[in-house]
This record gives structure tokens, sequence and C-alpha cells, in this order.
């Protein structure tokens, strides 16, 4: 299967998350690409004025898995407006990840992977799986986690 994996990391966090996704779904035989999303604001928040500095095609793609970082509470401004953009997902198999820095409930992880997922699937797209890493000691017991509930999904 050829898998993207878009994401989009300010610090290199999310970034390093992806390449262990990458390794991890390449093992299962999977063709895997990650595509890093650019933008020319880091710190533009109106989602009309984000200006994309690349924009993937993800039509090559049989499955994609979308990462990005917690901001504010909610999914980063500039995924959210990379995801806003896609004209279709349809027939894609989907997974979603984020990462952030509070380790307590309520600090933003499931709204964003919410958004994450309603965009998804206003685009037609089939999310078969989520995932939350909280930037602490024990996160790469939680990126194997993850990583191997992804790679059972596609």
């Amino acid at each position: 299967m050829k898998i993207g994996i878009v994401v989009y990391s300010q610090t290199g966090n999310t970034y390093e998350v992806a390449q262990k996704l990458e390794e991890a779904l390449s093992k299962k035989g999977n063709s895997v690409k990650i595509e890093r999303i650019h933008v020319a604001d880091e710190k533009q928040r109106d989602l009309n004025k984000i200006q994309m500095l690349s924009i993937p095609d993800l039509s090559t793609y049989d499955a994609l898995v979308f990462g990005s970082p917690v901001h504010a509470f909610s999914l980063s401004h500039p995924m959210t407006a990379f995801m806003s953009q896609i004209p279709t997902l349809q027939d894609k198999k989907i997974t979603c990840f984020v990462t952030k820095g509070l380790p307590l409930n309520g600090t933003g992880g499931n709204q964003a992977i919410g958004v994450m997922k309603k965009i998804c699937e206003s685009k037609g797209g089939d999310v078969c799986g989520s995932g939350i890493i909280v930037w602490k000691k024990d996160r790469e017991k939680q990126i194997s986690k993850i990583s191997e509930e992804f790679s059972k999904m596609f």
C-alpha cells in the first residue's frame, strides 16, 4: 500500500513521530513517504491568510496519516488551513495523530483529533484510527504503541 504521512511540525517533535511511523509502516511492506507542511509565517492565525510553501499531492496515496501538534488547545492553524484546502479524500483510509506537551485531559488533544476527523470525513475519507502523544518521559512507549496500532490498520 502507498501511504503518505502528512505532517506539520514546528519544533521537530511531531516530525520525529512521523519518522518512527514511517519506519514501522515500511517494515510491514508499505511504500511510505513523509510529506512535510511548511508555511510562510508560523505566527499567522487567520486561516484564510496562511500561505502554504508546499502542497503535497495526496491523490497518489492509497492511505494517509495526518500529524500535527496541538496549539492553543486545538489543532494547529497551519494543519487546519492545509486540511481545509484538500479537495477530496474519497476512498482513502486515514489515521491521525497529534503531539502535545501538557499531560492533562482537556488540554486540546481530543479537540485536535476531533477537528482532523471532521475535516477528513467531510471530504469522504475513512478515518480508522487516531492517537495522542504527550511529550513526556514515556513518549517512546506511546510512539511504539501508536506505530503498532497504525500498522495493523494498513
